[in-house]
């Protein structure tokens, strides 16, 4: 899977930035460093003067890829859906039992993410931690309504609505399978938050993960 992906481009909307970071050496810089300067200062506190002391670089020319920090943060998070859309797909595509399809869906989008050594200027395992804490703030907009028109969030709903197709295969019958599987997808990502800043207040742990859980979740929801 890992040579698969070495060999596909992420795909992002082309709206989201003013110049494709992929397309040179200091865009993708950008982005491997933002992922990194974010996961250390939060998203509050991030800024493009920051991140270009970091990379030696004009804050100017980071300006020239992203109109904004809010944008940077929504290339960000599409690039996340993207990988993990990918990643469904391989887990799913040669599987025809639609409930074992369920199960390696409901895995691959609630497990604890690793580093994929094939997206060499993006750790996704940092990313990972900046979507479970900063995803939200790409959502919970005034321009929620007009960004996704433009197709900000394609992706996300994309990657939920592959699962709803599985769901509806295990369950023809279940009437709320968008909410259900958007519920696990936004609910997995506050899970991994709970389980690391406010332990008391959730069950999953090292020994019961948030996987555990969905997949105990979904079996019981779909019997």
């Amino acid at each position: 899977m890992n040579m698969v992906l070495s060999n596909l481009k992420i795909q992002v909307n082309e709206k989201i930035y003013v110049k494709d970071p992929e397309t040179s050496a200091l865009g993708k810089k950008i982005i491997a460093e933002s992922i990194f300067l974010i996961h250390e200062i939060g998203f509050d506190n991030f800024t493009f003067k920051k991140l270009g002391e970091k990379i030696q670089s004009n804050e100017s020319s980071i300006y020239r890829y992203f109109e904004n920090k809010h944008k940077l943060l929504v290339y960000l998070s599409s690039w996340y859906w993207s990988w993990m859309e990918y990643k469904l797909i391989f887990a799913t595509t040669n599987v025809l039992d639609p409930t074992e399809k369920l199960r390696k869906a409901i895995a691959i989008i609630t497990e604890k993410i690793t580093d994929d050594d094939s997206t060499i200027h993006v750790n996704e395992s940092i990313l990972n931690k900046i979507i479970i804490s900063e995803f939200t703030k790409t959502l919970y907009t005034k321009e929620i309504d007009h960004e996704n028109k433009e197709g900000f969030f394609l992706i996300y709903k994309r990657v939920i609505n592959r699962i709803v197709a599985i769901v509806n295969e295990v369950n023809p019958t279940y009437p709320f399978s968008k909410s259900l599987v958007s519920t696990i997808v936004e609910g997995s990502l506050h899970q991994h938050f709970l389980t690391d800043h406010l332990k008391t207040i959730t069950n999953c742990s090292d020994s019961m993960s948030t996987t555990d859980f969905y997949q105990d979740l979904i079996a019981k929801v779909l019997r």
